[in-house]
């Protein structure tokens, strides 16, 4: 049984983090990439928030007995085969899995100006999650 909680806390630290992502993402594309302080703060909030999406994720799963994950990113898959998700979601969701081990793997590596556009275009599949998961869990 989900520790609904535990959960709602997760979800709280996601959306808080969401919010200032939000931030970022409307700044413009040359005023962002022109400050690095902020690019390497919205990189570190949104690796920060994706591993929140994760780890409710995984809460869900263990608690509710679902099929354990193979990685972080089939940690979206194994709800979408519960019914917790849609597949459209995890697809997303499992993508931006991937972005975050691109963040810690290679963070010098990545971008700034995808950054940007990830934080413009693709926050709404986080937020899309966090509200699948209070409609699924309320408390």
């Amino acid at each position: 049984m989900v520790d609904a909680p535990r959960l709602r806390a997760l979800l709280a630290r996601l959306e808080s983090r969401l919010g200032q992502l939000r931030m970022y993402g409307a700044t413009a594309e040359d005023v962002y990439v022109a400050h690095p302080e902020s690019v390497y703060a919205s990189k570190y909030l949104l690796l920060t928030a994706i591993e929140d999406a994760l780890a409710a994720a995984n809460h869900v799963i263990a608690a509710e007995g679902y099929r354990s994950p193979m990685d972080y990113a089939d940690a979206f898959q194994s709800l979408a085969e519960a019914g917790r998700v849609s597949p459209q979601l995890a697809s997303a969701l499992q993508a931006m899995a991937r972005f975050r081990n691109l963040l810690v793997h290679g963070y010098a590596d990545v971008d700034d100006r995808r950054v940007h556009s990830f934080l413009r275009e693709d926050l709404g599949d986080l937020q899309a999650f966090l509200k699948a998961m209070v409609a699924a869990f309320p408390e």
